[in-house]
C-alpha cells in the first residue's frame, strides 16, 4: 500500500438517487501500488482480509444505480474510467489503476466512458448483501429507508480498523 490520500464528498440527495446524506464518498488516488501480474489480486486479499467480501471482477455500470442495503469499495486495477458518482448533479471522478472509492449505501454510481481495458474489483462488508436500484425504475421506492439503516463496517477495505473510512464514517 502506499500514502492514502483521501478526498471526501458528501453527496446530498437528487430526484432520483438518494445517496446518503450523514457518510461521504472517499476516493483513495493512487493508494494502491499494483504488480504487474495479476492485480486483481491484490484488491481481492486486500478487501478479504478487511473482512469486504463476495468480491467481483468486472466494471462500472454505464447506467446510474445504487446500493440501498450495502456499501461498497471498489479497486482500480487496469485501465481508466470516468464516473460519475451521486447522479447528474454529483460529481465526475477519472479513476485509474491503484485508486479505491468506497461508495456508501445509496450513493449513485455510474461509468461515463472507460479506456485502456479497465478492470475493476468490487466488494461488500462482510454480513451485507447488495441490491441494485436504478435511478431510472421505481424498483427500490424505499431505498432512503434502507439506506439509513445499513451499518457502518467496522474495518476500512484498504487500512483496517484505524483506517481513513473509519475517521470519516465516524468509528
Amino acid at each position: 500500500m502506499m500514502t492514502t490520500e483521501v478526498v471526501a464528498h458528501l453527496l446530498q440527495a437528487d430526484a432520483e438517487i438518494p445517496n446518503n446524506p450523514r457518510l461521504p464518498l472517499l476516493v483513495y488516488p493512487g493508494a494502491v501500488q499494483l504488480p504487474g501480474r495479476d492485480p486483481a489480486a491484490v484488491f481481492e486479499r486486500l478487501f478479504s482480509g478487511n473482512d469486504w467480501v463476495g468480491s467481483w471482477r468486472n466494471g462500472i455500470f454505464p447506467f446510474h444505480h445504487y446500493h440501498s442495503t450495502a456499501h461498497e469499495v471498489l479497486g482500480i486495477y487496469s485501465g481508466s474510467a470516468v464516473a460519475q458518482l451521486g447522479g447528474e448533479q454529483g460529481v465526475t471522478l477519472t479513476l485509474n489503476p491503484g485508486d479505491v472509492v468506497i461508495i456508501p449505501a445509496g450513493v449513485g454510481h455510474k461509468r461515463l466512458s472507460s479506456s485502456g481495458g479497465l478492470g475493476v474489483v468490487g466488494a461488500y462488508p462482510r454480513g451485507q448483501q447488495p441490491d441494485i436500484c436504478r435511478a431510472d425504475s421505481s424498483g427500490c421506492g424505499t431505498g432512503a429507508e434502507h439506506v439509513a439503516r445499513v451499518p457502518v463496517p467496522a474495518r476500512d477495505p484498504v487500512h483496517g480498523a484505524d483506517g481513513p473510512m473509519c475517521r470519516h464514517w465516524g468509528q
